[in-house]
């Protein structure tokens, strides 16, 4: 793009044209007609700031089929005009634009804020002002502007005239963008799409990106990789440069020993040869774990080290540090290390794997050190944040990163925490959670912000849809989070969900159908759709099956066995909607196309079926088939009749306590009412003071098995129970399960009798029983409670029940 000399004649000749310091700024009139705009822009602009015009004329271009030029020169006649540029430049004392702009509000010299005015001339054509209070100001104006244009093939408008001026709330409001295998998209994506993504970011507020080193927890390589990881790092340093936005590395210490003066020596050398190569680097984060394990005193030498390599090729670089996955003693030392005040290091993150909460963690650290939060927004089980209650048929077949937008619970994350720190980077894991970095980036620069607001520019600038659909799809994504709440098997908003998409669907252009946030909602509302229907279908089978199976002693065992296998099998040779099956199989197939993202591992070449290849689960068993067929065939091994009647038996009484007794399946939140709960959501949305509903799964468990309660780094697991027989005896059995059965746990009455010592849960997933003491019962009342090394680090869990009976002893 050519510029040229000065502006400032050019721009006071118009703005006499216009009425000069007469001219009046509304807000709240009629359409302004842009379509024959033309750009003006003041002479010497930053890279960033050319950067920032050329975003508008791109995306103008993009949408309407629209060429604004740019030029230096106020059009003469009637000619609209858009002018942009560093308000130090249209506020210069010989600029007449500073009276236009009105002297600034308090807030009006704000790092990355800006100003956005319209005025009206006498001759009828409309100006609009993009003034930012810097570079990224520029960029923000005009991300703001290009939310606040409608555009069609052939126009561009203003709804109406503009008198705003705006700033962020938080100086940091990034995402972590890794380029590595472990991602479900990112692995695909060249420097082109990279570009686009950025734009998009920034057009919300986004003023940072966090990128991955080449060497971490992840394979060396990827068949999706259009760039070796270290040049398409470097590449992406590059365009972050370009548009002003600030670099953070999130570069784990991998190697075992940092005690060792040859492991630092290497290291050194390691990272200084990544520090070298890459154009801008603005910080760098070390998390303390999740990956790596040292302790603190050697990860801080390390890093005081690392810190002086930084700064040898990016002088003004900064060194942050996360206390992730320490166990208490290595939090008492990192604290007593942080009451020092190390003078190289700039600040500590809170991200996931934290034993303490993040009001804990301000309290506990130096005041000069600032906290940026690390927020896992891009998974939804076995995470910081899963989705709360969720129902077990999603956890079977979309798991842990699917396409997952949460508008309502990210909100409700930041406000938790937001005002402890200077902002955020999120930890991110692919495009699934596109919609969230939008939320996020919208409420960092403005915490009031109206989310639904935030959602309809959202589906207007970057999916491309008129007012009329943008609210729709917004409302959709509304739709997608709440299709989570609840008991799916009655959640018939689950198929409103799907007819609105639809609707959209068969009326969008094919313009539309080919972007791929119009395609991730779309496979959401299928997929959710799909699983409901075999859910009904699925939990009707089984019910069906159990009742062969109560009829078994006029049938016969063997008899009743055969039945019931033939009815569960319906399940996999009558399949129930297959039509929505057919159109998920389809809208697969058109994200890999459009984005490069890899939902199975046969078919797309994803790392794992655990990292978004929810293709490859869309027909897991929702009922227990898999379990009953294991029964059935140690069945079919008993000797005679009665006991297998008994086996049977003990089936389709398998949740019954007897007469006096209590059953709770824990992870169901509808069968848990002896489970103590912790904190409302809105406070304790990680669940660090209280019980969360977690997963995991092995072939053949019971689906009772596959979810749970559990509690996190030593907080204990309570039930209470009322209102018991003062003189009878009881005993309790148990169903231990999730994914850390090495974590010894032990269980205790009311906080003093010990039920059972420290002990390994069972792998054969066996329900255990024990004595309940008298004396424990004689009130009437009887907590139990269960509890883990609280000591532990790393991910913290291994407190983890799935069922529990209270069963009344005969006397």
């Amino acid at each position: 793009m050519q510029l040229g000399k000065s502006l400032i004649t050019e721009l006071m000749l118009g703005l006499i044209l216009f009425g000069g310091a007469g001219s009046r700024i509304r807000a709240g009139a009629a359409e302004l007609d842009l379509s024959r705009a033309v750009v003006v822009v003041p002479d010497g602009l930053s890279g960033p700031e050319n950067k920032a015009v050329q975003l508008l004329v791109d995306e103008v271009r993009a949408r309407s089929g629209i060429g604004w030029d740019v030029t230096i020169r106020w059009p003469s006649g009637a000619v609209p005009v858009v002018a942009v540029g560093p308000a130090r430049l249209l506020r210069s004392d010989t600029s007449p634009v500073r009276e236009q702009l009105g002297a600034p509000p308090p807030a009006g010299e704000s790092k990355d804020g800006f100003q956005i005015r319209t005025l009206d001339g006498d001759r009828g054509a409309p100006a609009v002002v993009v003034a930012g209070n810097d570079a990224r100001g520029v960029l923000f104006g005009v991300g703001r502007l290009l939310r606040e244009l409608r555009t069609s093939p052939g126009r561009v408008s203003l709804p109406q005239a503009l008198n705003l001026a705006s700033a962020p709330r938080y100086p940091l409001r990034g995402h972590q963008l890794g380029y590595r295998p472990k991602t479900n998209s990112y692995d695909g994506w060249d420097l082109a799409q990279w570009e686009r993504y950025l734009r998009d970011l920034a057009v919300f507020g986004t003023n940072a990106i966090e990128l991955i080193p080449p060497r971490s927890d992840d394979d060396a390589d990827s068949p999706h990789f259009p760039l070796p990881p270290i040049e398409m790092m470097i590449g992406m340093s590059r365009l972050a440069a370009d548009y002003g936005l600030d670099v953070w590395i999130w570069y784990p210490a991998m190697d075992a020993d940092y005690a060792n003066p040859r492991t630092v020596e290497h290291a050194l050398s390691e990272w200084g040869a990544v520090f070298q190569k890459l154009p801008r680097i603005d910080a760098v984060f070390v998390p303390g774990g999740d990956p790596g394990h040292t302790r603190p005193r050697a990860l801080m030498a390390l890093l005081e080290k690392q810190a002086a390599n930084l700064r040898r090729f990016h002088p003004d670089a900064q060194m942050w540090v996360s206390p992730q996955s320490f166990s208490r003693e290595w939090m008492d030392e990192f604290l007593a290390l942080m009451r020092d005040e190390p003078a190289w290091l700039n600040g500590v993150v809170f991200g996931p794997q934290v034993r303490i909460g993040l009001p804990e963690l301000r309290k506990a650290i130096p005041a000069r050190y600032p906290i940026r939060d690390y927020p896992d927004i891009t998974h939804s089980l076995r995470c910081q944040y899963p989705v709360p209650d969720w129902d077990l048929a999603y956890a079977l077949t979309e798991g842990r990163e699917v396409i997952n937008p949460r508008p309502r619970d990210e909100s409700t994350i930041f406000h938790a925490f937001a005002d402890r720190t200077i902002g955020f980077i999120t930890y991110s894991e692919g495009c699934n959670d596109d919609v969230n970095k939008i939320v996020w980036s919208a409420l960092g620069w403005d915490p009031e912000a109206n989310l639904l607001e935030v959602l309809r520019d959202y589906s207007r600038g970057l999916v491309g849809l008129s007012d009329r659909d943008a609210d729709g799809f917004a409302q959709g994504l509304f739709a997608l989070e709440q299709n989570w709440r609840g008991p799916l098997l009655t959640n018939g908003s689950v198929e409103t969900t799907l007819q609105q998409f639809r609707e959209l669907e068969r009326r969008v252009a094919p313009r539309i159908l080919a972007n791929w946030r119009f395609q991730q909602a779309l496979y959401r509302a299928y997929y959710d759709a799909y699983q409901r229907a075999r859910l009904i279908y699925e939990t009707d089978l089984e019910q069906q099956a159990l009742a062969r199976l109560r009829e078994a002693r006029a049938l016969g065992s063997l008899a009743a066995i055969d039945q019931a296998e033939a009815i569960l099998d319906r399940a996999v040779t009558q399949r129930v909607a297959v039509d929505l099956r057919a159109r998920v199989f389809e809208l697969a197939e058109a994200l890999f196309q459009s984005i490069r993202m890899q939902l199975s591992v046969p078919r797309y070449k994803a790392i794992s079926v655990g990292r978004g290849a929810t293709l490859d689960t869309v027909d897991a068993a929702l009922n227990d088939r898999a379990w009953l067929e294991g029964r059935f065939a140690a069945v079919r091994q008993l000797d005679t009749e009665p006991a297998r009647l008994r086996e049977l038996d003990a089936i389709v009484n398998w949740t019954n306590p007897g007469p006096g007794g209590s059953y709770d399946n824990l992870g169901d939140p509808l069968r848990r009412p002896h489970l103590v709960s912790g904190s409302p959501y809105e406070k304790d949305p990680a669940s660090l003071h209280g019980p969360m509903t977690a997963f995991d799964q092995e072939p053949g468990w019971r689906r009772s098995w596959c979810r749970h309660a559990g509690t996190l780094f030593g907080e204990p697991l309570r039930m209470r129970y009322t209102g018991l027989d003062r003189g009878a005896s009881y005993k309790v059995r148990i169903v231990y399960t999730g994914d850390m059965f090495q974590v010894p746990i032990r269980l205790m009455a009311n906080g003093s009798a010990e039920i059972h010592p420290f002990r390994q849960k069972p792998r054969t997933m066996t329900p255990v029983e024990f004595d309940i003491p008298p004396e424990a019962t004689r009130s009437g009342t009887l907590d139990l409670s269960w509890h883990v090394d609280p000591n532990r680090g790393g991910n913290g869990r291994g407190c983890q029940v799935a069922e529990v009976w209270l069963i009344k002893k005969e006397r």
